[in-house]
């Protein structure tokens, strides 16, 4: 993604003025959406639920009841936790991934949402164009304060931000030398 001049005036806005700054975000935000604005897929089977989401389908039988049926999936893992409500409210599902970054959990919508005063908490899939995409990335980026650790080189500890693990770490460090061989052409 070659970034155009009104994409680098709003990186420079949220502190992503080197070289570096903007590699590490331009990899990950690659890794995690290929640059497309998307809504998290929720679509396991059984088996994927027992693996990905252990802690919420603890017996076969649970997953079973719940497979490849992606709100109820969201509704269960997302309940009761980050500002969500409870199973039967649906935040789970209304305040699931979204973004080039996954915006996720009713909290964080309300945070963008005060913080850039676009009211993503009652039109969640604003955060499904482009440029709101983009906003909520950035936003992401700079609450979790990620430049600091893109001046070290960190893309370990971006990483684990952004994922909560290491998911893709391979992935996303090909990534990163793209955008540096690619700068550097």
């Amino acid at each position: 993604m070659k970034i155009s001049e009104k994409y680098k005036t709003l990186l420079n806005s949220y502190g992503l003025n080197t070289e570096l700054r903007i590699d590490h975000f331009m990899a990950q935000i690659e890794h995690e959406s290929n640059l497309k604005p998307i809504t998290e897929n929720l679509n396991y089977s059984a088996t994927g639920l027992t693996k990905t989401f252990g802690k919420y389908f603890a017996t076969v039988a649970i997953a079973n009841s719940y497979a490849r049926q992606p709100e109820r999936i969201a509704n269960r893992v997302y309940a009761n936790r980050m500002a969500n409500g409870n199973e039967a409210s649906g935040d789970g599902w209304k305040f699931r991934g979204r973004g080039f970054i996954q915006i996720t959990g009713k909290a964080n919508y309300i945070m963008l949402s005060k913080d850039t005063r676009i009211d993503f908490l009652n039109n969640p899939d604003l955060l499904l164009t482009e440029a709101n995409s983009m906003i909520s990335a950035l936003w992401f980026w700079n609450r979790h304060k990620l430049n600091l650790l893109a001046d070290k080189n960190n893309i370990v500890g971006i990483t684990r931000i952004i994922n909560g693990g290491l998911n893709g770490l391979s992935h996303r460090k090909e990534l990163l030398n793209k955008y540096r061989l690619e700068r550097n052409v």
